[in-house]
């Protein structure tokens, strides 16, 4: 029997790991990088084990670093959780020839599947091997990991040798493995996956269907179960597949056969020989724990001759803290509250005071929702996002909201275009004119609550703030009755919570401020300065670093003075283990680049200056 667990892992999948742990009376290890010192997996271990020596980006790919931390704490088994050394063989082998016990499935069968190439040729399937116009569009991918890394749609063959460079420079930076190759690209087909379980003495689960077509960047965002609108005939064909695929390398444990489905049939994607971060959406229909059926199959146990029956419906959504109105340009800073209601489940690596950082992704949370139909968990999940307490960096979440809620996701007539279709429409600024108002009487109320009156009429307070890209101002005054503002009944008014009533409708706004941010409801503001500092103008044609991060590459032979074509990538920045192009936003002449490769630049950074060719 298992008595001590070290998840080989860290963030949200690391404290869900833990949290079935504690139920099972198994003891916990947390493995941590420096800049995850004090993040919450390390402090709702039992023991927690810093990695030495690594960069934080690449501790939790040191095999031998993290054998030896559940040595040193006595752990007798490692769970590897998702993404990292999940699907690594040779560290599969490390920890079982160290005489840990290894919560995953053999070795053998995460070599055949990990490269999706050999995959491809077990299965009787094989990638491009020389590109052409007829082939296009086309995918390079990643032959190992996923979540998105190493993925790029390439449209013209000339595009094919950078796409191939950058792709294969992530994927050796997300995975230790630059290897990628090229398939076909199916523009409108669904993201269908069948989630597998098996122990070792031949009985294979095909616990239903999931979809997670809806995606960014080639990551998913939001996933349901079972998958929508599938005929019962194709359902069946998945999960014989699936169980097929599993079969043919002798598989046990967790892990998730992908397809792509397009005109009514399926096209094998991948099989990832781990537990997915969707798994929460396959629990809740099936009513299991897939991580206490992991712990049970590698301590030897069968499973039941049959699945457990599916009810209802389950659907995941992740939360980034990203701009997805800016290139889904990622975000960090200090999460300051975080809270969803009561109903749906929170699975997080953070808590409130938390810092995001820029080394690991952006996802900070993943909020499930499951009722008796799809619509009700649409409805409900839509919901709980919508009143959550996200108070800090700029999140996904009015995506996600209106996602749920667009009619093609409603009517479940989605793919994986979705994004390319409506991201614009998605991401336009939330607009809510009461708001700056709520914000303005909570800060007058908050600094003081007397100091403003006047005996006689005065000029009203003027404050301002910017909401979704554009600046308001509002006016109030202070009276012998309170605070007023022009068309609108204050009714209440504290640091905190603000009633306005207007046009005989009365709302009620919960604000928190931190600093110039402040949150009313689910509207983000930044309360601007009085007056503005006329110093901090940027030159015409400034490009900015999006996001923090470091510059991975400079254009070859850009230099000032160069003549610059719109569009034309100039410099590469990884953040996350994401690269990102900064491109000539229009033709002109370079007269300014600031960046050289290994530069450590913060969100806001003057990269370099285009200025643009007159007309």
């Amino acid at each position: 029997m298992i008595s001590s667990v070290l998840v080989a892992n860290r963030g949200e999948i690391a404290c869900r790991i833990f949290r079935t742990c504690a139920d099972l009376g198994i003891r916990t290890v947390a493995v941590h990088s420096d800049a995850d010192g004090t993040a919450l997996h390390t402090r709702v271990a039992d023991t927690a084990v810093r990695l030495p020596g690594a960069a934080p980006a690449d501790t939790y790919l040191r095999g031998d670093l993290i054998v030896k931390a559940a040595l040193a704490a006595g752990a007798d088994a490692v769970h590897p959780g998702y993404g990292f050394l999940s699907e690594n063989p040779g560290f599969a082998r490390a920890v079982l020839d160290a005489g840990l016990l290894w919560i995953g499935p053999p070795p053998e069968a995460i070599e055949a599947m990990a490269s999706k190439t050999r995959a491809k040729r077990l299965l009787g399937l094989a990638p491009l091997e020389e590109v052409t116009e007829a082939d296009l569009p086309v995918l390079v991918k990643a032959a190992a990991g996923g979540g998105g890394r190493g993925m790029r749609i390439v449209r013209r063959l000339d595009e094919l040798p950078a796409a191939l460079d950058s792709a294969r420079a992530e994927a050796a930076s997300a995975f230790g493995d630059g290897e990628v190759f090229v398939e076909p690209y199916l523009e409108h087909g669904r993201h269908v996956e069948v989630q597998i379980l098996a122990d070792s003495h031949g009985t294979v689960w095909p616990l239903g269907t999931r979809d997670c077509s809806l995606q960014r960047r080639h990551q998913k965002v939001i996933e349901e179960a079972p998958a929508p609108g599938l005929t019962q005939g194709l359902a069946e064909e998945l999960r014989t597949l699936a169980v097929r695929a599993a079969r043919a390398v002798s598989y046990t444990g967790a892990g998730t056969v992908e397809f792509l489905v397009a005109d009514g049939r399926a096209h094998f994607l991948e099989m990832n020989t781990r537990l997915q971060v969707e798994h929460p959406v396959t629990e809740a229909v099936f009513g299991l724990d897939l991580v206490a059926e992991q712990i049970r199959i590698a301590e030897g146990h069968a499973l039941d001759p049959e699945p457990p029956r599916a009810r209802g419906h389950a659907i995941e959504a992740r939360l980034y803290a990203e701009d997805p109105a800016h290139d889904w340009a990622p975000q960090t800073g200090t999460l300051h509250r975080l809270a969803v209601p009561a109903g749906v489940r929170l699975d997080t690596g953070y808590t409130d005071g938390d810092t995001i950082g820029v080394h690991y992704d952006p996802m900070l949370a993943k909020i499930v929702a499951h009722a008796p139909t799809r619509a009700e968990a649409i409805r409900r999940l839509a919901g709980a996002l919508e009143s959550a307490a996200i108070h800090g960096p700029v999140t996904n979440r009015d995506l996600l909201v209106r996602s749920l809620r667009h009619e093609e996701f409603t009517a479940a007539r989605m793919d994986t275009g979705f994004y390319d279709r409506h991201l614009g429409a998605l991401t336009e600024p939330v607009h809510d004119p009461l708001a700056p108002l709520a914000a303005a009487l909570a800060d007058a109320h908050g600094r003081s609550r007397f100091g403003g009156w006047r005996n006689v009429p005065s000029q009203p307070q003027v404050k301002r703030y910017a909401m979704g890209g554009e600046e308001h101002e509002v006016r109030y005054r202070h009276t012998r009755d309170g605070l007023v503002a022009d068309g609108v009944r204050v009714v209440h008014a504290d640091a905190r919570l603000v009633v306005l009533e207007a046009d005989g409708v009365r709302r009620r706004f919960e604000v928190a401020r931190y600093g110039d941010q402040v949150h009313v409801g689910a509207v983000r503001l930044t309360a601007l300065p009085r007056f503005p500092d006329p110093t901090a103008q940027l030159a015409p044609g400034s490009l900015l670093a999006p996001m923090p991060g470091t510059v991975v590459r400079v254009a070859e032979g850009l230099a000032e003075g160069a003549t610059v074509q719109a569009g034309q990538g100039l410099i590469w920045l990884e953040a996350m283990k994401m690269q990102h192009l900064i491109s000539a936003p229009t033709a002109g002449t370079l007269t300014a680049l600031h960046a050289a490769p290994g530069q450590q630049v913060e969100p806001g950074t003057v990269l370099a200056v285009v200025q643009e060719t007159p007309s």
